[in-house]
């Protein structure tokens, strides 16, 4: 039994073996050193002698950097698909397909077209990003400690799901306001809603106030949320799998570009079914805030279903699974670079 431990070991253990009691030629060593660490500062510090991350408030900086990089850089880059994605969502009949929509707004906008809402986008993913990982990281722990080593272990899909949609609570609240502003300015018709951030952000405040930048927070927790849980778990396990089955060696044999492919993969694998997950909260969040409304959140959310129906919360599916997929895979690959980069472990599921 792997009890008198701090749980971390069971997150950070470099060796190849994300569990220290089978870790291949150390076990019996972690079992002799581990017996006689029982306070948070010298699990620490053993934990990073044997080359793992000690997880201070600086790691926990770095993880927050590296996702606000890694969320903000993704969603800005891939602003046209998501001007057509919310397009389609607003009205279905819009444009025949992805690239229709991307050529039509290309021939009648101009390229700016292409770009509209990438200031909020940019601004709001960036602190989304800064939230979700950040916080992910600082969760993990938390409930790992609460729970203990054995338990961290052998729940530990329950520990990803829980860690990651409170990471997301928090980060969606940072990126309501963002996203409100993003999709008045990318779904409203040409001219009559003002394309300037500043400007827009004014008129929304104005006509609004402080409620119209958060009156989509429900909607976005009811598709971040499972996407988020979704995305983390999946993530994790999608890791944890390849060293399993594939990259049976050590992980620290691979060199670091081969571990960041593992984590692309393994990214865009669980971006494929958050796209899925989320889609229908995604629609409605789109159609919220595309109109003004005067009434409640849940009024507005009936209205719009009965518009729609439940076929109608599955348009852009196609287009969202291309968008998503991609940048889930680029989000993982840049957040475990960044994390390298300033001397970091990549992330790593567990094996045993």
């Amino acid at each position: 039994r792997c009890s008198g431990v701090s749980w971390v070991f069971f997150f950070q253990a470099e060796d190849g073996i994300r569990d220290f009691c089978l870790s291949r030629g150390l076990g019996d060593v972690y079992k002799r050193q581990v017996s006689t660490q029982s306070t948070w500062g010298k699990t620490q510090s053993y934990l990073k002698a044997m080359g793992g991350d000690q997880h201070d408030l600086n790691y926990y900086f770095k993880c927050m950097i590296g996702g606000l990089l890694g969320c903000g850089l993704t969603h800005t880059f891939v602003v046209p698909l998501d001007i057509v994605k919310c397009r389609k969502q607003v009205d279905p009949k819009l444009y025949k397909s992805l690239f229709d929509g991307i050529s039509t707004i290309r021939r009648t906008e101009g390229f700016g077209g292409l770009t509209l809402g990438w200031v909020p986008t940019l601004i709001g993913y960036s602190a989304q990003g800064l939230g979700k990982f950040g916080f992910y990281e600082i969760f993990k722990d938390v409930y790992a400690n609460i729970v203990g080593p054995d338990n961290a272990y052998k729940y530990r899909t329950i520990g990803y799901a829980l860690s990651s949609a409170s990471a997301e609570i928090i980060a969606d609240a940072l990126l309501c306001p963002m996203e409100a502003l993003k999709v008045r300015i990318q779904t409203s018709k040409p001219g009559t809603y003002p394309t300037d951030f500043g400007v827009a952000f004014n008129k929304l405040k104005s006509e609004e106030g402080v409620k119209g930048f958060y009156k989509g927070l429900v909607p976005l927790w009811a598709r971040q949320v499972p996407y988020t849980v979704v995305k983390f778990v999946f993530f994790e396990r999608t890791v944890e799998a390849f060293y399993r089955y594939v990259f049976t060696r050590p992980k620290d044999s691979y060199n670091k570009a081969t571990q960041l492919s593992i984590t692309f993969l393994s990214g865009y694998i669980a971006g494929v079914l958050c796209a899925i997950v989320s889609h229908p909260a995604d629609t409605m969040v789109s159609k919220l805030n595309a109109v003004k409304s005067d009434g409640g959140i849940g009024a507005a959310l009936g209205t719009i279903y009965k518009q729609i129906g439940f076929a109608g919360l599955w348009h852009g599916l196609g287009t969202r699974i291309i968008m998503i997929g991609t940048l889930t895979g680029l989000q993982w690959w840049i957040y475990d670079t960044f994390k390298t980069a300033v001397g970091l472990q990549t992330t790593a599921g567990f094996k045993k």
